[in-house]
């Protein structure tokens, strides 16, 4: 089963499933917004505007689920997306990223890689191949704008 099965909806609570990005590699990131890694946001946004137009899909994820770090509903989210970082990325609402209770697409992850590649904190990024495969994962330490993530995604966008 690809990723591009699933779907979400987005943070304005429109239908987002994920087949709309086939054909399209995918950085999935769980986010939050009282993170230390908050600040990565400024480089998703960058790799989307670098990326974005060779055809890569930064998709972050809210998630309550670490250090009850992202606590604000859907328009606050997005509010504070949008004017502290220039956030224009797809954004899902807030889900559940681990445990039995995750989204499904997040448990499918788990399943696939192994519980040890489930989400440990806010901003872990996954890669998702143009045919829905997962190609990589990253902890929260390595940064968006990281060789190890840029290079992976010119090789997913070759």
């Amino acid at each position: 089963m690809p990723a591009t099965d699933f779907s979400f909806s987005d943070i304005n609570g429109a239908d987002l499933p994920m087949s709309r990005f086939a054909g399209k590699p995918v950085l999935l990131v769980n986010v939050a917004s009282a993170c230390g890694f908050t600040p990565q946001y400024a480089d998703l946004q960058k790799l989307h505007e670098t990326y974005g137009p060779k055809g890569l899909v930064v998709l972050g994820v809210p998630s309550n689920d670490f250090g009850a770090q992202e606590p604000g509903t859907e328009q606050q989210i997005r509010t504070f997306c949008e004017t502290r970082f220039g956030v224009t990325f797809a954004m899902t609402a807030k889900q559940k990223v681990i445990g039995a209770s995750a989204h499904p697409l997040y448990r499918w992850i788990a399943a696939e890689l192994g519980e040890g590649a489930a989400p440990r904190w806010n901003f872990h990024k996954y890669l998702i191949g143009r045919d829905g495969r997962l190609l990589e994962a990253w902890s929260s330490r390595v940064g968006p704008m990281s060789k190890d993530v840029t290079g992976a995604v010119e090789k997913a966008l070759a």
